[in-house]
């Protein structure tokens, strides 16, 4: 792949992208369409949220992909008052995992939510979310 061909769609994802390159480019096409996109391995069913292109269990990169959606459970929470270089700006935020039984999704409650609605065992989805400067991410909000 010569210079001009680098795929930089990565560099799209978040609030501050520290990978601008990978091989799961297309799931930034397919949060720009409104769909939170996981994969899943054609050989042996195992299932990745964030996504992968490669399996660790068998070893191929024959990989499909499925939409997160529907509802998930949440399973942990919490609030952070210190976050990572390029977060400090969004500080406080909650960060939690949803359970939606074959796999897991981590990711950010969305800021609309008050702490005192979050309950362990709600339902939650998963939701794309824009972000300024034609940016995009996903976050949990209610179901």
């Amino acid at each position: 792949m010569g210079k001009k061909d680098v795929d930089v769609r990565f560099s799209k994802f978040g609030t501050v992208s520290f990978t601008s390159i990978t091989k799961t480019n297309d799931f930034i096409d397919s949060l720009e369409k409104g769909q939170v996109m996981g994969t899943r391995c054609k050989k042996c069913g195992q299932v990745f949220f964030p996504p992968r292109a490669d399996c660790f269990q068998c070893l191929t990169s024959d990989m499909e992909w499925f939409p997160v959606d529907g509802e998930g459970k949440l399973i942990t929470y919490s609030k952070l008052q210190y976050g990572p270089v390029g977060f400090e700006g969004d500080l406080p935020y909650t960060i939690a995992v949803l359970d939606y039984g074959k796999y897991r999704v981590f990711g950010r409650i969305a800021s609309d939510i008050p702490d005192d609605q979050l309950k362990v065992g709600m339902s939650m989805k998963t939701a794309v979310n824009s972000l300024p400067n034609g940016r995009v991410n996903y976050v949990f909000q209610k179901a």
